[in-house]
């Protein structure tokens, strides 16, 4: 629940500061073209967005904001925050129950299963990046 709560608030500030931060022509990442940008990928992948963005660690912080500052609907918004955040929780809740009924000892393997799970996170980041320089 606060989770939804705080992704409206970072909404609603894309929402209100967004179009006047990326006002500036000449600012490197707050310029009028990458705006335009936020507002096509919003429109194209918006709603798969805010689900997966559930499951990536600093995604899931800038990607509200982006959308109120990429105008998605707010109505589209709300529902696939309240879905992905629904998804997150109890697929979170679940993973551990049925780990820690089916693997012995599980707490040895926390920090290399939390490792494993920080670098997999970006391995979408990398294809999309070397996937980009190499066209």
């Amino acid at each position: 629940m606060c989770a939804v709560l705080g992704d409206s608030v970072g909404y609603w500030t894309g929402k209100k500061l967004g179009p006047r931060i990326f006002s500036k022509p000449s600012s490197f990442f707050f310029n009028k073209n990458n705006l335009d940008k936020t507002v096509k990928f919003y429109d194209r992948y918006g709603k798969k967005t805010i689900v997966l963005a559930r499951f990536v660690p600093i995604v899931r912080t800038f990607a509200p904001i982006l959308a109120g500052a990429g105008d998605m609907k707010y109505n589209n918004f709300i529902f696939y925050n309240v879905f992905g955040g629904f998804l997150w929780t109890f697929g979170t809740i679940f993973s551990g129950y049925f780990l820690g009924n089916s693997v012995k000892n599980i707490d040895q393997y926390i920090l290399p299963i939390t490792v494993i799970i920080i670098i997999s996170s970006f391995i979408p980041f990398i294809k999309e990046f070397f996937g980009r320089n190499n066209k």
